[in-house]
């Protein structure tokens, strides 16, 4: 049998139990003011201690000390701490300094193998050496001391951010001249059916490599009424290897013109542009937007390219720059419909399919234009 309490019954008004019971049925309330007011009303309808703890969820002594100020205060000094003066810090600003600087240093800078610190890796060698430099306080520092102290300068060194940086000294001037090519083509396109004056024609290339030729080791699942809301497919697959798929983007009619190859040296770059040559005619510049991959300024390219004198235009993209070629627009359309899923047999089944579907984009092509030119062309 519970003992019983010798603390004075604790009566409630019609309007104290009504608020009480608002605050432990209030999903918005803290648990705190949750659990006390569980206590009070419990206690105030004669529940022994022990009842109560279980139902409230709180130590005896917290239990007791939630009683006791409602009976010398009232219900709502029960729901309530009692005043103190908070404690000065243990850890002082140069204590918190010196952890912050150590934060933002590597761990591989102090002899570990470690390339980022994590909060235990920090707390364990805060713990040994700050009390060397002459930080006492933090000799016990914990991993969420050490948390605490990070949070409030919102440094995680535990984490990366990536960035890119400008290594093209000239990206301004070749973003504008790349910009400027847009303008001049959209001008043109633009006027119709109207001959242009230059009698040049711009062309985006570029390769998209590394396109995976997968197979299914199961056959797929078809969707059906009951049984399949989509198609089932097996996780396991057999790799066929990779192929590239070298393009260029007419920027007047949309046409892709594209060839598919196991590799994208120089010597499959210069058969895209061979087959770029046969597609216009001769007195016609070929203006070729691309990007600074070896294979288009390679010896062997500069060769062919000598051997069509005023044939062919370049005009680069800047470094770490190519997204301003409009032929990613093609590849990220490839890659959102026909390239999406796809399983084949074999490499050769691949670049069947993706010639496929290149030539039925051909039949609806769009013209990607580049629409954004203030603050760059001004």
């Amino acid at each position: 049998m519970s003992k019983k309490t010798k603390l004075p019954k604790l009566v409630l008004t019609p309007e104290q139990r009504i608020k009480l019971e608002t605050i432990s049925n209030a999903r918005a309330a803290s648990l705190r003011d949750v659990q006390r007011a569980k206590v009070l009303l419990l206690y105030a309808d004669g529940k022994p201690i022990t009842h109560i703890q279980k139902q409230a969820g709180l130590s005896r002594p917290s239990i007791y000390k939630c009683i006791e100020k409602a009976l010398a205060a009232g219900p709502e000094a029960g729901l309530k701490d009692y005043y103190h003066r908070p404690f000065d810090p243990v850890i002082d600003d140069a204590a918190k300094a010196w952890v912050v600087n150590l934060a933002c240093t590597k761990p591989k800078d102090y002899g570990f193998a470690a390339e980022l610190w994590t909060y235990q890796e920090l707390a364990r060698y805060t713990r040994e050496h700050a009390p060397k430099e002459g930080h006492h306080c933090l000799a016990n520092a914990a991993k969420a001391t050490i948390w605490r102290i990070l949070n409030e300068h919102d440094i995680k060194p535990h984490k990366i951010k990536y960035y890119l940086e400008k290594r093209d000294p000239d990206f301004e001037q070749k973003m504008n001249d790349v910009l400027v090519v847009y303008q001049e083509v959209n001008m043109q396109n633009d006027q119709g059916d109207i001959a242009v004056p230059s009698k040049t024609i711009t062309v985006s290339v570029d390769e998209k490599p590394g396109v995976q030729a997968l197979e299914t080791i199961a056959p797929d699942l078809s969707p059906a009424p009951g049984r399949h809301q989509c198609t089932g497919r097996d996780y396991e697959y057999k790799r066929h290897g990779t192929v590239s798929i070298l393009a260029g983007l007419d920027l007047h009619t949309g046409e892709i013109i594209a060839q598919v190859h196991d590799r994208h040296r120089s010597r499959e770059f210069i058969e895209l542009l061979k087959e770029i040559d046969s597609r216009y005619p001769k007195e016609n510049t070929i203006r070729l937007v691309l990007d600074n991959h070896s294979s288009h300024i390679s010896k062997e390219t500069m060769k062919y390219l000598a051997s069509l004198p005023n044939r062919f235009e370049y005009v680069h993209t800047p470094k770490h720059g190519s997204w301003l070629n409009l032929i990613e627009s093609a590849f990220s359309k490839m890659a959102r419909t026909f390239l999406r899923h796809i399983r084949v047999s074999s490499k050769e089944e691949l670049k069947e399919r993706i010639l496929k579907g290149i030539a039925e984009m051909n039949s609806a092509p769009v013209i990607f234009r580049w629409k954004k030119f203030d603050l760059e062309c001004s």
